[in-house]
């Protein structure tokens, strides 16, 4: 019997009954009288349910005037224990200064409890699953720190931003909105006073920031939506094309098994070949993704994409020379 049958099956009793005997408790369960005293010891200590054990009768009961949590009845799906190991993989990163150690502490631990609930110990679910942020840039993080700050206390921030492009680098007054954590990356969304429209900006390449007295503007979460969210990833504005991929049918089982857009559209042609259409704004981050794929990805709208598409290519083989 598995070990999250065995708590279910404990926990129906102890509800079921005013007291239980270690007795009818290995009974039911039918292991040893060493496996039983793991269990209770466990469901006590790591799982904090109140049981009590009277030592003179040798009965275990409920302390119902303790508030018990619910016991799992299975072990974490692998999206569960994802989503559970990733928010404590950002939470160490946000430590990574050591602001913020004392306030995340308690939500840390409190993690950990939830990923003890199952059958597993902690340190061996982190030896056995890991989450790598592959392409997670630096930032300080006292720049997190007051940016979180001026967004939630509604304050705008003036704030040096360096473009990827050419390196330069502008003074600009924001008006934060909220923080999206997209591929492994921070971002702040924000009203731009200076371009007077809503950006993205890469939390990585703000290089000095201060907090203003002034109040930040407001904007509605549709209007949020529809200029920062329609478009294809984080380059996303209000203007949006549709971009038609074709992969060749050795790499369509891959994609199709992949969410390139929340309003992607997709279908395998005759020859086994996987077609995916996808709405965009700004190609950068979308060729990249293109390119990624080399042979295997043909643009075949829009004509303007396709062309730059090929252009980047003919450099990157220019690169090679004759070879």
């Amino acid at each position: 019997m598995a070990r999250t049958e065995r708590f279910s099956k404990i926990e129906r009793l102890l509800r079921e009954r005013r007291s239980v005997s270690f007795t009818d408790l290995q009974q039911h369960l039918e292991v040893s009288r060493a496996t039983l005293f793991r269990d209770m010891a466990f469901l006590r200590d790591r799982m904090r349910v109140p049981v009590i054990h009277d030592p003179e009768s040798g009965h275990y009961r409920l302390d119902h005037g303790v508030e018990s949590a619910e016991l799992p009845g299975l072990w974490f799906s692998a999206q569960e224990a994802h989503a559970l190991l990733s928010m404590r993989q950002l939470l160490a990163n946000l430590d990574s200064g050591g602001l913020l150690g004392t306030q995340l502490d308690p939500l840390k631990e409190r993690l950990t409890q939830l990923l003890e609930r199952g059958e597993h110990p902690t340190e061996n679910i982190a030896h056995r699953i890991r989450v790598i942020a592959a392409t997670a840039r630096h930032y300080p993080p006292a720049h997190f720190q007051a940016i979180a700050g001026a967004l939630m206390q509604r304050h705008r921030l003036k704030i040096n931003y360096q473009a990827r492009s050419n390196g330069s680098t502008t003074e600009r007054e924001v008006s934060p909105l909220r923080l999206t954590h997209y591929r492994d990356n921070w971002y702040l969304d924000a009203w731009c006073h200076l371009r007077d429209e809503l950006r993205s900006f890469a939390v990585d390449a703000i290089k000095g920031l201060k907090t203003l007295p002034v109040a930040a503007c407001e904007v509605a979460d549709c209007e949020i939506d529809n200029n920062l969210s329609a478009g294809y990833g984080i380059f996303s504005g209000s203007t949006v094309s549709q971009a038609t991929l074709r992969f060749t049918p050795e790499r369509a089982r891959w994609v199709a098994a992949e969410q390139w857009h929340p309003e992607q559209q997709s279908t395998f042609l005759p020859d086994g070949s996987y077609q995916l259409c996808i709405p965009y704004s700004n190609d950068p981050e979308l060729i990249m993704d293109i390119l990624k794929y080399g042979p295997d990805c043909e643009v075949i709208a829009p004509t303007a994409l396709r062309e730059k598409v090929v252009r980047f290519l003919r450099d990157a083989f220019g690169r090679y020379g004759n070879e």
